[in-house]
């Protein structure tokens, strides 16, 4: 009996290397072509635990969440369904030649397609008592922590339930999140930042001073303009050094029982770089997410930086390193998931001698300038796009409007170019924030009267009072879900933030959408209350 091409053909064996969320997503999103045999997949994890949402680690230290809530991924399911999932194991060596990785308890496995799905890893910084070498396996003193995986949770989650005095050295978002949640819960903290002021790569100088106003306001301490140059370790009760003050340049010393590095990230390259992929800050790929020269490698998530080989390529021009958000990683992880399924259907198509070719067809979306956001009890911050620019300065094309009110902890700034949103940053004005947002997302142009943004958040609004509905907008931006799916999902029954999450994704990414879920929820379900 002759075979068909289809006879002959065996599926295309897919390795990812890496298995966190947005290697879930591309597992979730392969898993119906395993199940029908089109397509073998193979997950290597350094982990010991499934794929979690690492944005909530910190929600999880403070016990706003649990484990089972932030797990993203199942491996019995995957492994029922044929997938290969191999954890806490790592990834020795990739030999290109012969298509295959090496792992460190000594196996070899070969693949058709190779993802590296292996993310960032938290920047230990140059301090007199810490290894920063990252290829070196020494851990972190006893109370330094960074804010990254499971382990880090559960000893931030200890310093808390002992209301413990906790310093974050870093003014990012996630340093204020975290700091923001352990004061809430009882901790004693305290922010220390080299810049002038908090969140200094997101929002302006007003903005960040006001930002700090807010977190003192909050019982926080926030130390400005401070040069850490090591840390201070102190015998316990057992007689192991643990932290017990971070050291500043000039002299003083922030004392404290609990030190989280919260310094920003770093691509995982180090496997790519030794399997002689091209590489800047990230792994190079092009917009089909295809490593450089190999197109049986590709990369995605916060371990990806698009830059194709055309020099002239506008998109790739202000190509800085990978984007480090969760959004746009599971974005990645859906079109590429498409991607190969349709490459695996056209090799199927071809006689079994032929090699499989990429598939030609609609690049990656590119992605829209993030929003930043810091939602917290009593701080609520949104950004995005360019702030640097004051109102009174000359910058051909720019309009600059700004308005602060720092003893109330309010400030907005707004820059357009004929009269659209180019830039914006809003600190204490949720609903002008919430407005400005959607603006800069759909490219409008701001009211001629910009003072009508402010009165959005006056005192004669009734803040219990819902803004009109709009289907089209994005309520979930990680998770890319509009108010139109959310009620949708509402409709038929869902009455919960977890079910909206379950049906429709929303609020499974940095978690700052739960509070509308539950408004547009209490909002649909209040006729018949009442």
């Amino acid at each position: 009996m002759t075979l068909t091409p289809r006879q002959q053909h065996q599926p295309q064996h897919i390795v990812v290397v890496g298995y966190g969320p947005v290697a879930a997503r591309l597992a979730e999103e392969l898993l119906p072509s395993v199940r029908r045999g089109e397509l073998a997949l193979s997950i290597i994890g350094a982990e010991s635990t499934p794929a979690y949402n690492r944005v909530l680690v910190a929600d999880l230290g403070v016990g706003r969440t649990t484990e089972d809530a932030i797990s993203v991924s199942d491996p019995a399911e995957l492994i029922a369904a044929g997938v290969s999932v191999h954890m806490a194991v790592l990834v020795r060596r990739v030999d290109r030649a012969r298509r295959g990785v090496l792992l460190s308890d000594g196996r070899r496995i070969n693949y058709d397609k190779l993802i590296f799905a292996t993310g960032a890893r938290p920047v230990i910084p140059t301090l007199h008592g810490l290894n920063p070498d990252p290829t070196a396996q020494v851990p972190l003193p006893r109370g330094v922590s960074t804010l990254r995986d499971l382990a880090d949770a559960a000893v931030l989650r200890n310093a808390v339930e002992r209301q413990a005095r906790v310093v974050v050295l870093g003014g990012g978002i996630l340093g204020l999140e975290a700091a923001l949640a352990a004061r809430d819960e009882g901790a004693h903290v305290t922010v220390v930042h080299h810049g002038a002021h908090t969140m200094g790569r997101s929002i302006d100088a007003g903005a960040g001073h006001t930002v700090a106003a807010a977190l003192r306001a909050r019982g926080i301490t926030v130390v400005s303009h401070a040069r850490a140059v090591g840390v201070e370790l102190s015998p316990s009760a057992d007689g192991v050094p643990t932290f017990s003050g971070l050291l500043q340049e000039a002299g003083a010393t922030v004392e404290g029982e609990l030190l989280v590095l919260s310094c920003g990230v770093r691509p995982r390259i180090e496997v790519a770089v030794g399997a002689g992929l091209a590489t800047d800050r990230g792994i190079l790929v092009d917009h089909q997410l295809m490593a450089h020269h190999d197109h049986n490698v590709f990369a995605m998530g916060d371990c990806a930086q698009v830059r194709c080989l055309d020099t002239q390529c506008a998109e790739c021009a202000d190509s800085s390193g990978p984007l480090g958000l969760i959004g746009p990683g599971w974005r990645q992880a859906e079109w590429l998931a498409a991607f190969l399924i349709g490459s695996a259907a056209t090799a199927v198509q071809l006689p079994a001698a032929l090699p499989a070719v990429p598939v030609p067809g609609v690049p990656l979306p590119a992605e829209r300038a993030p929003v930043i956001m810091l939602k917290a009890r009593g701080v609520d911050v949104a950004a995005a796009g360019d702030v640097t620019a004051g109102p009174f300065e000359d910058v051909p094309g720019l309009a600059v409007s700004q308005w602060a009110d720092p003893e109330h902890g309010k400030y907005v700034k707004m820059s357009t170019r004929g009269g659209v949103l180019a830039g914006f940053v809003s600190v204490g004005m949720p609903r002008a924030g919430a407005e400005l947002t959607l603006l800069f997302e759909r490219g409008s142009e701001l009211p001629a009267d910009r003072s009508a943004l402010l009165r959005l958040d006056g005192s004669d609004r009734d803040s219990n009072v819902s803004a009109a509905p709009d289907p089209a907008r994005t309520v979930c931006r990680c998770a890319g879900v509009t108010e139109e799916r959310i009620m949708a999902a509402v409709t038929a029954g869902c009455s919960t933030v977890p079910e909206i999450s379950a049906t429709t994704r929303a609020g499974t990414g940095c978690g700052g959408c739960h509070g509308e879920l539950k408004s547009l929820i209490e909002a649909h379900f209040a006729p018949a209350a009442a």
